[in-house]
């Protein structure tokens, strides 16, 4: 018995020696690889960028075109202010929107997007031309669609009213339906519509059944969550509780980016 038992625990030994050391190169190697995966975390929303803006092409050099056409800020959405004091490099939007010192808690009434909670600053990309000149700017959006959270960037003109591009690059809709939110030919449709009516207020939409006015995209079709999911997350972040009074000073110049 004795035997039996000794030998019991020198297997046991030995497992849990070989966990300790599994744990130890796993542990290693995720910190290791830490660096690499901000940095490729980094040019894949550089490249998204680019794309909603539409100035990325295959096998462009992302990070110089990025330097060169894109112009980071970080914005106060209190009181629509420039944060001089941070870097941009430094600023994450998600943990931001989570850290309930650095964000402010929706009420249902005003959370159509079902956030839950609206970042306090964000990260602005002003969109920069050959002549250095502002031509438009890149937006966070989010907002819950039928499974989970989806993540995208809007781009707009230099009037700030009509659409230049838009990416959704994170989601966990449904493939062939709402997952047709990253379909190329759907995504082009938002080209050129206005997010604003005359009278100031959001009057995209995506309808059903053939989208014809200048504020109009076609809802996905079988996607109808999904559909007014990004509706509503485009009329939460456009309207005054989000982007609304930023886009004005970007019309009037009244915004600076340092």
């Amino acid at each position: 018995m004795s035997k039996k038992n000794e030998s019991l625990g020198k297997t046991v030994g030995v497992v849990l020696a070989l966990c300790l050391v599994c744990s130890i190169v796993v542990s290693g190697a995720a910190i290791g690889l830490k660096p690499m995966q901000e940095r490729n975390a980094a040019l894949a929303m550089q490249e998204n960028i680019l794309d909603a803006a539409g100035i990325y092409e295959k096998g462009m050099d992302v990070p110089a075109i990025y330097k060169e056409r894109i112009q980071p800020l970080v914005v106060s959405l209190e009181d629509y202010q420039v944060m001089q004091d941070i870097n941009p490099a430094d600023f994450d939007n998600r943990k931001a929107a989570g850290d309930p010192e650095r964000s402010t808690k929706l009420a249902k009434s005003e959370d159509p997007a079902g956030l839950g909670s609206r970042e306090d600053m964000t990260e602005v990309y002003l969109i920069k031309g050959e002549d250095g000149a502002t031509n438009g700017a890149v937006l966070h959006i989010r907002g819950q669609g039928l499974w989970g959270t989806m993540y995208g960037l809007i781009a707009l003109e230099d009037d700030f009213n009509t659409v230049k591009g838009v990416t959704f690059y994170e989601h966990s809709e449904t493939p062939g339906l709402g997952g047709e939110i990253t379909n190329p030919a759907w995504v082009k449709t938002w080209q050129g519509k206005e997010l604003y009516g005359d009278d100031g207020k959001v009057q995209f939409d995506l309808v059903k059944g053939g989208a014809s006015g200048e504020h109009e995209v076609d809802a996905l079709s079988g996607a109808t969550l999904t559909s007014n999911g990004v509706d509503a997350l485009i009329q939460f972040w456009m309207g005054n509780d989000a982007y609304g009074p930023l886009l004005d000073k970007l019309r009037k110049g009244e915004l600076t980016n340092g």
